[in-house]
């Protein structure tokens, strides 16, 4: 990271931090060098900075990672960071819109046991109400059928019918309806709340799998040029085709995922870690990283110090050092953490008792009858 401050003498002085600054401070400690750190012009690209060497820099420290295209140009000291690819995408982008959203709290078997639920409830008033109102025995059956529905309908939905039941049993009905009412609507309301939320925080695409697919526009994902992720989109996803959008600096791609330009970016798995839990809180990883490979530091070919180097690395790493600083600046966390989940649908097993009690109510309006036939005759 680049900063300007002041110095004491009130001139603006470009200030280095990060990761690779704090590796040359330990590989300094430990070999005994003076370092002159210079920072590379802006738009080089990684595989021009390879061609740098020896003639303008001596040794290039960045996120480069070993592929064999570089090694036939520098040499690489012993590796210092594992690194994959990882997908760049804004954490709550445009959202397809499903019109049956609405149906999904509930699933298939639930939705026809509530519709059974109601039909049997309409078939029961329809029989009772029918044996005991003078008026509802001159209506059609298809006209006392439909106001049975439409009563049934109205209490489990919560939203009540306007038709005065007058015998006990059908009140008995009546009082299970409203209990089903209520733990449905209820359960209907959190589960479409919860489904709403969850599909606000998904992403269109789960990895690289549907990359490969296409379920991207290959023009809207974006790579930066002269780096490995081109090397790989171009072998393993375009067969050598230049049909990606074309980065030229990590804050291009940045900033081309916030106002729109791509849709989706190809980054190293550290710099995506760091970016998306320190920077950028509303840019989020896709899918789990690939092409695992590790990032090294580019010497000459032959180069008379090559060996004190790897050394120094390994030394590093065994002390536990390289640890800290991958602890210290991969795994701070300043954006809040969100966390995303499966929407499922509420099946029987989930209101099972629920039915179960309601059809004690059916128990009971049979108990009744048959009280009230046995007392007729």
């Amino acid at each position: 990271m680049v900063k300007i401050v002041i110095d004491q003498y009130g001139q603006n002085q470009t200030q280095l931090t990060g990761y690779c600054m704090d590796l040359i401070s330990l590989l300094q400690a430990n070999l005994g060098f003076i370092p002159n750190i210079q920072l590379a012009p802006s738009g080089v690209t990684y595989d021009e900075l390879m061609e740098m060497i020896p003639n303008v820099y001596d040794i290039v420290v960045a996120d480069t990672t070993v592929t064999p295209a570089r090694r036939e140009v520098v040499d690489f000291s012993q590796g210092f960071f594992s690194n994959g690819i990882s997908i760049l995408m804004l954490t709550n982008p445009a959202v397809q819109i499903d019109l049956l959203a609405f149906l999904k709290p509930f699933s298939t078997s639930l939705c026809l046991l509530i519709l059974g639920a109601i039909l049997c409830s309409s078939i029961i008033i329809c029989l009772i109400e029918r044996q005991d109102k003078e008026e509802l025995k001159e209506q059609s059956i298809i006209s006392l059928c439909a106001m049975s529905v439409w009563y049934s309908y109205g209490n489990v939905i919560g939203y009540g019918a306007g038709i005065d039941l007058q015998t006990g049993p059908a009140r008995i009905l009546t009082v299970g309806l409203y209990m089903l009412s209520i733990v449905l609507v209820a359960s209907h309301t959190a589960n479409l709340a919860s489904d709403l939320t969850i599909q606000n925080s998904q992403s269109p695409i789960s990895g690289l799998d549907d990359i490969k697919a296409g379920k991207i526009p290959f023009n809207r994902l974006g790579i930066q040029v002269g780096t490995a992720y081109e090397d790989f989109y171009s072998t393993e996803i375009s067969n050598n085709q230049t049909n990606f959008y074309p980065l030229y600096s990590k804050q291009q791609l940045y900033d081309s995922l916030l106002n729109g330009t791509i849709d989706a970016a190809f980054i190293g798995s550290g710099t995506a870690q760091y970016i998306t839990s320190n920077v950028y809180c509303n840019i989020s990883v896709v899918g789990e990283s690939f092409d695992q490979g590790i990032f090294a530091i580019a010497t000459p070919k032959q180069w008379i110090y090559q060996r004190s180097l790897d050394i120094a690395i390994l030394t590093l790493s065994v002390s536990g050092d390289l640890n800290n600083l991958e602890t210290k600046w991969f795994q701070s966390q300043l954006c809040p953490t969100s966390s995303t989940s499966t929407s499922t649908a509420m099946n029987i097993q989930s209101l099972a008792g629920l039915f179960l009690v309601f059809c004690s109510y059916y128990y009971s309006i049979i108990t009744v009858i048959c009280i009230e036939k046995m007392s007729y005759y």
